[in-house]
């Protein structure tokens, strides 16, 4: 039995579809994202979750208790989920230990003082319970309300842009902090955001979320390699498209040359007679696909670049007008408008046929 399962839930807002049909499955102990662009519909599911909104459609069950379904709802306080805002919500004049206990009403004041030292720890602030929350910094402040909604031992929590108050920085750092806590604590958890820096450091796995239905469930790794469609190869990771037609199901061919697939090709993996040979499609070209190398005789153009400390982010021109992004080491320092040599290394081709392309809103 999955921990939470959403069966074809929708929502609306009068007239208005908001979430059109969604379904998932979470497993005990993982941690899921909902990711996607602002309007997409992942905080609404996240409120229906939560038991913030009635549903007009479908059902939500955790554990196997019906929580949600078109005229009948479980109150939120009876749900035993925790929430995490991303304006920390904690009470001023309470201190960190008191923020973090209370929840535990029907503790003993002994159960209680053994609970809030052991999340204190937990969270890295074990000798500032009796600091005030004004006290802390952003990020502290955040883990505290972790440590708040972990404190009753709820069934789920749910985490609402979680880190957007934060800079670039902190946010990656907390969120790995935050995975850990989780873990450790053995919680289930949904994370919303619009940051996939964020869902790949927390997640184990995401939702990617368009027009209110989810467009691929799956791992990270598989999003940013296997995308399931245009849309998803778009919004996750960096990449570019290069138009080829198809030889076999192998093989395909491109301003560059001939490319091998070591997997069968299908676009948007779903045999389709748009894959077939002679039809033609483009392939998605990641920035760690375009392989620096001054021997090789494929030159290309350096257009723009971006110092990433490590790396530049090359922005490059082939000699057939199509543009490709390329990763380079830093002590490749090349200068824009120079011509610098590149070879193509995929391993499984990625292509969706021309005619499929679907633009983000």
């Amino acid at each position: 039995m999955s921990h939470l399962e959403l069966d074809h839930l929708v929502q609306r807002y009068g007239e208005h579809t908001v979430v059109n049909g969604v379904s998932f499955r979470i497993e005990t102990g993982s941690i899921a994202c909902l990711l996607g662009p602002s309007g997409c519909g992942k905080t609404t599911l996240l409120r229906c979750i939560a038991g913030f909104e009635p549903i007009a459609g479908g059902e939500i069950r955790v554990e196997g208790e019906l929580f949600s379904r078109p005229g009948c709802s479980l109150p939120p306080e009876k749900r035993q989920i925790g929430m995490v805002f991303q304006d920390y919500a904690l009470f001023p004049h309470l201190t960190i230990s008191d923020n973090i206990a209370f929840g535990l009403k029907d503790e003993t004041p002994e159960e209680r003082k053994t609970r809030v030292a052991g999340l204190l720890q937990t969270i890295g602030l074990d000798h500032q319970g009796n600091k005030y929350p004004h006290e802390l910094s952003g990020g502290q402040q955040q883990r505290v309300a972790l440590a708040r909604a972990l404190a009753p031992r709820p069934q789920l929590i749910l985490l609402d842009e979680p880190f957007s108050n934060l800079d670039v920085d902190l946010r990656e750092r907390l969120s790995v902090e935050v995975r850990d806590i989780l873990k450790q604590e053995g919680m289930t958890a949904i994370l919303v955001t619009h940051d996939q820096h964020e869902a790949f450091a927390m997640a184990d796995e995401i939702g990617i979320m368009h027009g209110g239905a989810i467009q691929q469930w799956d791992t990270p790794y598989n999003l940013y390699h296997r995308p399931a469609n245009r849309f998803v190869a778009d919004f996750v990771g960096q990449g570019a498209f290069l138009e080829g037609t198809i030889i076999d199901e192998h093989w395909v061919e491109v301003d560059t040359g001939v490319l091998e697939s070591q997997k069968p090709l299908a676009c948007c993996f779903d045999a389709s007679p748009a894959c077939g040979p002679g039809s033609r499609v483009e392939v998605l070209v990641r920035p760690d696909d375009v392989v620096h190398d001054d021997a090789s005789p494929l030159k290309a153009e350096v257009l723009h670049r971006a110092f990433r400390g490590a790396e530049f982010l090359y922005t490059l021109r082939l000699p057939g007008g199509a543009q490709l992004l390329s990763l380079v080491s830093s002590h490749h320092n090349h200068a824009i408008g120079e011509q610098i040599g590149i070879r193509l290394e995929i391993d499984d081709i990625v292509c969706f046929p021309v005619q499929a392309t679907l633009s983000p809103p």
